[in-house]
C-alpha cells in the first residue's frame, strides 16, 4: 500500500504541547481544531490535525520528531520520506506524520513563510502581519491556537464542506477587529468572495 493510501488517525490535540515541548519555536494548532477551539465545542469529525509552523524553524521540528516517520507532501502531492537534516525546497508546505511507518498518520505540519518577523500568507504576499499576532484568543500558555481569522483565510480558497462549516460556525463569535481584518485579506486576495458579503 501507498503511504498516501494508508489511513489517518489524528492526534489528539491535547498531546501536542507534551510532543513539542523540546523544539523551541512557536507552532499554533491549525485547521478545525482551531475552529472548535476558538468556538468552545467540537463542531464536527475531524479528519487529521493540523500544526501550523514557520519555515525557518522547519529543523527544529524535524528533530523533535526524529524518532517519527515523517514524509513530505511535494507538489502536486506526491509523499516522499523527510530525512532529519533536509531543507525543504520552498515550495513544500504540507508534511505529514505518524509514530511509525504502520502507523496511521496522526499530525500534519502546515509550514508558513516569513519575512523578518511578519508571516505572510503563501498564497499572496501582498497578506502579512506579525508573527507575535498569529496566536488568537483561544490560546492558553501551553498551547498557542491560531487566529480565527487567519485560518479561515487559508480555509476561503478550498470552500470543501468542512471549510464552510467552519466558517459557518466561527463567523458570527469574531471581534470586530478579527471580521474587518479577514474580510478585507478576502477583498484582496479574492475580491467577490461571498464570505466577505457575509461578514
Amino acid at each position: 500500500m501507498e503511504p498516501h493510501q494508508l489511513p489517518w488517525s489524528p492526534l489528539d490535540p491535547a498531546a501536542l504541547p507534551d510532543l513539542l515541548a523540546g523544539v523551541g519555536a512557536p507552532w499554533w494548532l491549525a485547521g478545525g481544531w482551531s475552529i472548535d477551539a476558538f468556538v468552545g465545542r467540537v463542531t464536527r469529525v475531524h479528519e487529521d490535525t493540523d500544526v501550523l509552523v514557520l519555515r525557518r524553524d522547519q529543523a527544529a521540528f524535524r528533530s523533535a520528531l526524529a524518532s517519527w516517520d515523517v514524509h513530505t507532501a511535494d507538489p502536486p502531492g506526491t509523499l516522499r520520506p523527510w530525512p532529519v537534516g533536509e531543507t525543504l525546497p520552498v515550495g513544500v508546505h504540507d508534511v505529514w506524520c505518524r509514530p511509525t511507518p504502520s502507523s496511521p498518520w496522526s499530525l500534519q505540519l502546515m509550514i508558513d513563510h516569513t519575512d523578518g518577523e511578519d508571516w505572510v500568507y503563501r498564497r499572496d504576499a501582498r497578506l502579512r502581519r506579525p508573527v507575535s499576532s498569529l496566536a488568537g484568543p483561544a490560546s492558553d500558555p501551553a498551547r498557542q491556537v491560531l487566529a480565527p481569522e487567519v485560518q479561515l483565510l487559508q480555509k476561503s480558497k478550498g470552500r470543501r464542506p468542512k471549510d464552510e462549516a467552519d466558517f459557518a460556525a466561527a463567523a458570527p463569535l469574531l471581534s470586530p477587529e478579527a471580521r474587518s481584518w479577514l474580510r478585507g485579506a478576502l477583498d484582496i486576495v479574492s475580491p467577490g468572495h461571498d464570505w466577505a458579503a457575509a461578514l
